[in-house]
């Protein structure tokens, strides 16, 4: 195989792995809101049902939580897996997850507000929502937006878990044609793929924080 040909296959595995990561931050960064809320919920029923939630999600494997929900339908509900579930089922194993993390950065964003900026904003005559969308909200984006962005780097080599269910992305395209070739070289593109992509990130944040300096 040609360096060429093998820069494109591991090229349609890295979208595939594109996929996974886009999706599973468009339904684990509201979802993590949600849990955040529930976890910081006056009503103990909800507070503890979100808080063993985050508990399991944090504390067993992705790939075990993936094999669950893939899986999952037929052994609970005996409902017929097909193919194309596989894709499906690593979108929500990894949104489900990742949710649960996210859902901890954003309560220790918001806890960390000084509880004197709540009351002035009462005093001002704003209500709870006009309160934590104009006054908590920016200065918890800012705060969150590190640990966000480590927890954005961490999935995008997560997403080679996903070979877990026999979905192809990148790590699973480089170890098949290393076992093909008998050459390291897939590995190496496939590390530079990765690298570049966490950089990415990585600038894509910084630019953020940038954007964001002045709520200090």
């Amino acid at each position: 195989m040609s360096l060429q040909t093998m820069i494109q296959e591991l090229a349609a595995g890295m979208l595939v792995s594109v996929k996974i990561f886009v999706c599973t931050l468009v339904f684990s960064l509201p979802l993590g809101m949600v849990l955040c809320f529930g976890r910081m919920s006056k009503w103990w029923p909800v507070r503890i049902l979100t808080k063993f939630y985050i508990s399991v999600m944090r504390g067993t494997p992705l790939m075990l939580q993936l094999l669950v929900v893939y899986f999952g339908p037929f052994f609970i509900f005996g409902i017929k897996i097909t193919p194309g579930y596989r894709l499906t089922a690593t979108y929500i194993g990894f949104a489900i997850n990742y949710a649960a993390y996210f859902a901890e950065i954003f309560r220790a964003g918001i806890e960390s507000i000084p509880v004197g900026q709540y009351e002035a904003a009462k005093i001002l005559g704003y209500s709870r929502g006009q309160t934590f969308l104009h006054i908590i909200l920016p200065q918890m984006v800012k705060r969150v937006l590190p640990p966000v962005t480590n927890e954005t780097i961490t999935l995008v080599k997560d997403t080679s878990l996903a070979f877990a269910l026999a979905v192809t992305e990148m790590f699973t395209t480089a170890k098949q044609i290393v076992a093909a070739e008998s050459s390291m070289v897939p590995f190496i593109i496939a590390a530079l793929f990765y690298y570049v992509f966490n950089l990415l990130v990585a600038m894509v944040s910084e630019a953020l924080e940038k954007k964001l300096s002045y709520y200090r």
